[in-house]
């Protein structure tokens, strides 16, 4: 499996990375120790949590997914993984993570609190990549950026990353980090996909320029771009499934977004692209995501080991100029499906 360097730092990971977000909910610990043995057996070093998940979070799982890895890291080497996990983004706004009573913040403070709490749970003494959920741009970026450079000083974290930021965040980041003389982000983690190529309208040209990996998160649009919502809207066992007929509003909102007439219609013209070169659209997906010169390493989930096939059929693949000719063509014709 080919290996790429994340930003400009000394770590370089596999294509491919397995998320863990469905572990604790959508799979229980066996599964989720088959789902990794069998990752890494096919050459993946690269794994990502965070300290909300499982998704969706409750303040009665959270954590659960880091303590599971914990347990599964000691049947390993640890230094041949590198290993990347998040601290919960702000109380206020979109969401409120359950963690720390309800009050999360990106400041030293809580900072401290959440990268003991994961490398404890993770057993662990060290973290390779330190990822700010989802940002905060109503407070001062030094307020962030100096806790996570104490961070790498003092070798708890070895590389730190955002994620769910836009450009105006990730520019402003990156200024008070020369600025102040503070660690730069080298990775930038968002959603990106055949269904959402938003990445490219301005991110994409951040990431070029300032030396920024991308880590795509949901190539496969949460599940959308596998067909399984083409045949009905609400597949047995699946995340949006459960989003859209029980889900809170938010949820809801989600999966509309992910779930929609244009998604549907885009996926059905992907499907048919995928079966014209004898391809699971799954490994096109996968294919597609990690072909840009901007992305390092894409982020895949799993319920199953078997789920893993495809995706992994993905690795060493390089779309030719005429498949991806024939994705564009689908993008013009419905863009931004995801809106």
């Amino acid at each position: 499996m080919q290996q790429n360097r994340l930003g400009k730092s000394g770590i370089v990971v596999s294509e491919i990375c397995m998320g863990t977000m469905t572990f604790g909910t959508q799979c229980d610990k066996a599964q989720t120790f088959r789902i990794l043995d069998k990752a890494v057996d096919a050459g993946i070093d690269f794994l990502d949590t965070a300290e909300v998940y499982p998704v969706p979070p409750t303040s009665e799982l959270a954590g659960l997914t880091e303590e599971w890895l914990g347990d599964w890291l000691k049947t390993k080497s640890r230094d041949s993984l590198i290993i990347a996990t998040k601290i919960a983004g702000p109380a206020h706004g979109w969401f409120n993570p359950p963690v720390r009573d309800g009050k999360a913040a990106i400041d030293r403070h809580q900072i401290r609190q959440a990268v003991e709490g994961s490398l404890k749970r993770m057993q662990t003494d060290y973290i390779d990549l330190y990822q700010v959920h989802w940002p905060d741009h109503g407070m001062r970026a030094e307020d962030t950026l100096a806790a996570l450079d104490e961070l790498v000083v003092e070798g708890k974290v070895r590389v730190t990353g955002t994620s769910n930021e836009d450009a105006y965040g990730l520019m402003k980041s990156l200024w008070t980090s020369d600025r102040c003389g503070l660690a730069r982000y080298d990775t930038i983690q968002n959603n990106f996909s055949l269904n959402n190529r938003r990445f490219e309208d301005e991110l994409a040209e951040v990431c070029r320029r300032e030396n920024i990996s991308l880590l795509p998160y949901s190539p496969l649009a949460g599940g959308v771009l596998t067909g399984k919502y083409n045949d009905s809207q609400y597949p047995e066992g699946a995340r949006f499934s459960s989003y859209l007929q029980n889900g809170e509003p938010r949820q809801r909102a989600m999966a509309e977004r992910f779930v929609n007439d244009r998604s549907v219609a885009a996926t059905e013209k992907f499907i048919a692209i995928a079966g014209e070169t004898g391809m699971d659209v799954v490994t096109l997906a996968t294919a597609w995501s990690k072909q840009h010169d901007f992305v390092a390493s894409t982020i895949v989930g799993a319920s199953h080991e078997d789920h893993l096939d495809p995706i992994l059929a993905a690795a060493g693949v390089i779309l030719d100029d005429e498949i991806l000719a024939k994705i564009d063509k689908v993008s013009r014709e419905i863009p931004y499906p995801m809106g």
